[in-house]
């Protein structure tokens, strides 16, 4: 019995001693979860424009916010007669604001997109449009015409629907405004040849804008 016990003894301190470095082993196996990156998130990108029509060489406001808040980078892609790329960070609290110039008459896609960083993934806004515009003087015609035919093929009615244009190819689509009032149609015919005037609307198109009769127009061509 004498003999038992300290082989008991001996096994008891040795399985007590063992037990920290079996810990501190398990610790060193395990510890690395404790340094690992934080997983990225998938950003959200709002984007809003200040107005959807402008005059060429007006300013166009482009807000937004990145979700997550942070500081972040932040894209705004213009596509259209002028293509842009406008390079930002957000504030702290996730916001961005530029301004863009307008310089090319024309249709526009705006876009914001949201760099990969440590902590989001990148991610993109809906695009959102706008038009720049130019004032062109116009006047309009038909009555006295109808039943007549026009330079681009067809017949001119009270119900159609165009202008007319000394120089834009036949079926060119052009966006007109009128105090508010807006219009896309077609150049269906040439002229008008009287000095300072671009655009003949038709009386159709001339009550869709309720264009007096004489006057300036915003145009996108």
């Amino acid at each position: 019995m004498r003999s038992i016990l300290p082989v008991i003894g001996a096994a008891v301190a040795l399985s007590i001693g063992a037990t920290p470095a079996v810990a501190q082993q398990q610790r060193h196996q395990h510890g690395g979860h404790h340094h690992q990156a934080p997983k990225r998130v998938k950003s959200h990108v709002a984007l809003h424009v200040s107005g959807h029509s402008v005059l060429t060489g007006g300013d166009v406001t482009l807000r937004g916010k990145v979700r997550p808040r942070g500081a972040h980078r932040v894209k705004v892609v213009l596509s259209g007669p002028e293509a842009k790329i406008l390079a930002l960070r957000t504030k702290s609290n996730g916001t961005f604001r530029v301004k863009w110039d307008a310089g090319a008459i024309g249709n526009y896609d705006v876009t914001a997109y949201g760099v990969h960083d440590a902590r989001v993934r990148g991610s993109h806004s809906p695009a959102r449009h706008l038009t720049s515009y130019r004032l062109a003087g116009a006047s309009y015609y038909g009555p006295g015409l109808y039943g007549n035919g026009v330079a681009c093929g067809g017949t001119l009615e009270p119900g159609t629907l165009g202008v007319a244009n000394k120089t834009l190819p036949c079926g060119t689509k052009v966006k007109l405004r009128y105090r508010g009032r807006q219009v896309t149609v077609p150049v269906i015919d040439r002229g008008p040849y009287v000095a300072g005037r671009e655009y003949d609307l038709t009386e159709a198109t001339k009550k869709a804008l309720r264009f007096p009769g004489v006057g300036d127009v915003m145009a996108n061509h």
